[in-house]
This record gives C-alpha cells, structure tokens and sequence, in this order.
C-alpha cells in the first residue's frame, strides 16, 4: 500500500513499503446486471459491445442534463478537466440503475472501448496504481478522490500531475518522476476505470473536503491534528 505524506510544520515523510498486488475480479456483464438486479430490459442498452446503442443515449438524456449542470459544484469549484460527457452521462445512468462500482471498473477496464485518458487523468491512474492496488476498488477510488480533492481545494497545486507530483506528498514519487507501471497488468486497467469514474464525478465517494490519508502501519505525527472520517482498507483518510 502506498502513503501520502503531508508536510507539516516539522513533519518527517514516514515509512513506506511496496504494495501488494490484489487479484483483479473479473465479472462479465450479465453478472452484473444479475447482482445489481438491473431490469433485464437494460441488458441490450448495456451490451459488451464497444458502441452504445441509441437507446441509451435516449435513456440518459435527463441524467446527462443533471450531471453535466452539476458536476462544477462536486468539488466546491469549477473542476479544470473532466470526463468526456459521453463517458459522464453513461457512469450517471448505470449507477442510477444500480450497477454496483465492481461491474462499472469491469466496464470501463476495456481500454480498446474507452478513449484514452488525458495526461492529467493519467497522473491520477500512475497514483492509484502505486498507492493502491492492492486496496479494494472503494479505496482505489479514496485514493483517485484525495488526489481531485487537493487540487481543487486551492492548497495544493491546481493540476492533477503538478498534486501527485508536488514533493513530499506521494511517497511513490522521486525527483517528480513516476517509476515504471506495468501498463499490460490487470492492476493497469482497474487503476484507469477507477480513474475514469472518479472523473466522471457520477459515483458517491468521499467529500470534497477529505486531503488527506495514511497506511494504518504508520503513525505520523499530524494526524493527530487532522479529523478521522473514515478508514477504508488500510488507508485512514482525514480532513482539517
């Protein structure tokens, strides 16, 4: 598990040691929609295939106006990047018809149907593969969250990468350069579905205000001076 280290008055960068590489699940789409019991009517409109078909872009036209008039609020600000709207739309209405965040990274895992992410989503997918690919997708996305949150909140950088690559906060980091990422492993794809549903600002996770976290086998000292909200895996993540 990686740390994030928040430098503080006086605060040394604790201990870190190299995460473990979790088992990807990999669900097909009828288990899916089985497990979320998503109306079978649904099943044509969320095929496997790469293209959507015309029903639900029909089916999201309401959600898409929601997400799209919404998502500059999420964060507090007007975020600087986001996802593609087609990409936003279609997160809104899956998770609306209650597919579980397991069968959305299975989805959006495919990186041939997907676009690519941009340079700065890519800074948060670097992030999530080596700060957490061994956490649960719920805290894969904590992680992604944290990292949008910094960069909104006006204390830290106002980009994805300059945050991520901000010295001293991201443990994996040496000399503002990333180490290798193993971009054909099965962590690889979750770290980009994670990162395009975090974009998307259509799925629940943690508030705006949430900066920072640390690994459970450590102890620093600022904790101490933050608020505990919740502990999810071994990251314990914190706001002021």
């Amino acid at each position: 598990m990686g740390l994030i280290m928040l430098t503080l008055a006086g605060a040394a960068p604790a201990q870190t040691s190299e995460p473990t590489i979790a088992a990807a699940s990999e669900p097909t789409i009828a288990k899916a929609i089985e497990a979320a019991k998503v109306d079978t009517t649904a099943k044509p409109i969320v095929s496997s295939s790469s293209t959507m078909v015309a029903g639900v872009r029909n089916a999201v036209t309401s959600a898409a106006t929601a997400v799209s008039s919404t998502v500059g609020n999420l964060l507090g600000i007007t975020p600087k990047i986001t996802a593609k709207p087609d990409i936003a739309r279609e997160v809104a209405w899956l998770h609306n018809s209650g597919w579980p965040l397991y069968a959305l990274v299975h989805r959006y895992s495919n990186l041939a149907s997907a676009p690519p992410l941009d340079e700065q989503a890519n800074c948060i997918a670097v992030a999530v593969y080596h700060e957490a690919r061994g956490e649960s997708l719920e805290g894969q996305l904590a992680v992604a969250r944290v990292i949008m949150n910094r960069a909104a909140s006006g204390k830290y950088p106002p980009s994805w990468c300059d945050t991520v690559k901000q010295p001293w906060q991201f443990s994996f980091v040496r000399n503002y350069q990333f180490p290798y990422t193993n971009q054909e492993s099965a962590s690889w794809r979750n770290a980009v579905a994670i990162t395009r549903l975090a974009v998307s600002n259509a799925v629940p996770g943690l508030a705006n205000d949430v900066l920072w976290y640390h690994a459970d086998y450590v102890a620093p000292s600022w904790g101490r001076r933050l608020t505990r909200v919740n502990k999810i895996g071994t990251h314990i993540f914190y706001r002021a």
